[in-house]
């Protein structure tokens, strides 16, 4: 029984154990099945979460791509309305530019049809002016030949008189003027030969003008050397005034200090003392005065050597003492804008020009032009002017009297007994009326071109006036619709009777009237 049990047990025990794996094996199915379906629909759930996330991402992408073609649109849009918008913009432009063009074309026409009427208007002043003159020479020739007809009758001599009683009545203005030119040709052929000379002296010499002032300056090595020359309580500047006679100026510019005074010669000698002082350092009452009188003593020598050097330049021979010393005084003498020694050379420069075209002796011209101002250096203390005191002051020292008396007689303050004084006095004219040498001068000049050219312009029908080449021209312009072709003709001849009776000039003027008329045309 035991056996039979054990064999019972050992057959159902493996009985069991595949029941219960089948169990087992059911209930693994089961939960596999189970399992399965739960993943299945986990895959479902997640399919269906993909999907939905796939459609977000499809409706957003469809979204941004629809947003882009839209902005591509507006922007395609844009430039199509801004490049419509250019288009339209120059199309107003070539519109607008038309319209000027078109504006200018009418205005053209109008300036054109205005210019028409002009022409048409002054061709019929001309016809009826025209018609006039017709009229005005049938009755002239209806008069000469009723003239004509009487003379037929006259005997030929009684004939002969009226005719030229006639043309003598036409042309006594004519004649008058004529004759009154041919006087002033007349007169300048006679002393064409007196200018030629003057002028050809002219041409060959001129010297350079040189216009000295009433202040000259002193450069100083510092600021502090002012007041070495100013000295304790002004002894300096008061020792320095005394003995050159002058006026030192010193003021706040800086390292320079003036000397004003109207002699020249103090002034230099003022001049030369001080730079001598600055340089040397010692400025004092003792030291000025013994500074003046060395400079004095020197500048009488520079004086004497500047006299010397005139008479080489000139080839003359030297000159007594007391007459080289004043003729050097003349250096540092001035008249207008001239210095009086290089006046006085120039001037004999031009007498020795002139005397040799007139065969004179150029050695004694020279002389006398050299010497003619010499009465400028003599103080005033000399009475009498200048002419005559040199004059006589030559005289006193052993000049010729072919000399003493042309300077004398040079400004026609006395009779001259030679043509020297002529020569002097015109070649003293002559300097004096170089461009510098006066301004009163140019002064006078520019009054007379205004008066000119004021006296044009005052008549009718005159638009400018211009004299030209020192008022030897003048030139009118004179507006062509105002004044014709004979009109012109007409004024020139009164202007030049105004001119005579009311302008004092020398020589003659040329008077050119410009009537002008321009058309003005555009080609496009």
């Amino acid at each position: 029984m035991n056996s039979y049990l054990v064999v019972d047990v050992i057959w159902w025990v493996p009985a069991g154990i595949a029941f219960i794996g089948i169990l087992c094996g059911v209930l693994l199915h089961m939960i596999y099945d189970r399992a399965g379906g739960n993943a299945a629909l986990r895959n479902a759930k997640g399919i269906a979460e993909q999907a939905r996330r796939d459609a977000g991402h499809v409706a957003r992408e469809a979204e941004i791509q629809a947003r882009g073609e839209v902005l591509q649109a507006r922007e395609n849009f844009e430039r199509d309305v801004a490049v419509r918008r250019q288009e339209l913009l120059a199309m107003e432009d070539r519109l607008m530019q038309r319209e000027i063009n078109l504006d200018r074309r009418v205005a053209l026409v109008d300036k054109k049809e205005q210019t028409l009427e002009d022409k048409l208007e002054a061709l019929e002043q001309q016809q009826a002016a025209l018609q006039g003159a017709e009229a005005v020479a049938q009755k002239v020739n209806e008069s000469l030949r009723a003239k004509l007809q009487e003379t037929a009758a006259l005997p030929r001599e009684e004939a002969r008189r009226q005719l030229l009683r006639q043309v003598e009545e036409e042309l006594g203005g004519e004649t008058s003027l004529l004759i009154r030119r041919s006087q002033q040709q007349a007169q300048a052929t006679a002393t064409a030969e007196a200018r030629k000379i003057i002028i050809q002296a002219i041409e060959r010499y001129a010297a350079p003008v040189v216009n000295e002032v009433a202040v000259c300056s002193i450069s100083l090595p510092g600021e502090e050397m002012k007041g070495r020359i100013i000295g304790r309580e002004g002894r300096n500047i008061r020792a320095i005034e005394q003995a050159c006679g002058v006026q030192i100026l010193i003021d706040d510019t800086p390292g320079v200090v003036q000397i004003s005074s109207f002699d020249p010669i103090r002034r230099e000698v003022a001049r030369l003392a001080l730079e001598q002082l600055v340089a040397d350092g010692r400025i004092q009452p003792a030291r000025i005065e013994e500074v003046v009188v060395k400079i004095q003593q020197e500048l009488d020598a520079v004086m004497l050597k500047a006299a010397e050097q005139a008479l080489a330049e000139l080839g003359l021979p030297a000159l007594a003492p007391e007459i080289a010393q004043l003729l050097g005084r003349l250096k540092f003498r001035q008249s207008y804008a001239q210095n009086v020694l290089a006046h006085s050379v120039e001037t004999a420069r031009l007498m020795g020009l002139m005397a040799a075209d007139l065969g004179l002796d150029p050695l004694v011209a020279r002389r006398v032009g050299l010497l003619h101002d010499i009465g400028k250096a003599l103080s005033h203390e000399v009475e009498g002017g200048h002419a005559a005191s040199g004059a006589e002051f030559l005289k006193r020292h052993g000049e010729p009297e072919q000399v003493y008396s042309a300077v004398g007689a040079h400004h026609h303050e006395a009779e001259g007994d030679n043509i020297y004084s002529a020569l002097a006095g015109a070649a003293d004219a002559i300097t004096a009326a170089r461009p510098g040498a006066r301004v009163e001068n140019t002064e006078l000049f520019i009054k007379r071109l205004s008066e000119l050219e004021a006296l044009a312009a005052r008549l009718p029908g005159v638009e400018k006036a211009f004299a030209f080449q020192a008022g030897r021209e003048l030139r009118v312009f004179v507006e062509p619709r105002k004044v014709d072709d004979a009109g012109a003709l007409r004024l020139a001849r009164e202007l030049g009777k105004q001119i005579e009776q009311e302008l004092k000039y020398p020589g003659q003027i040329r008077i050119v009237v410009v009537r002008e008329t321009r058309f003005v045309e555009y080609a496009r």
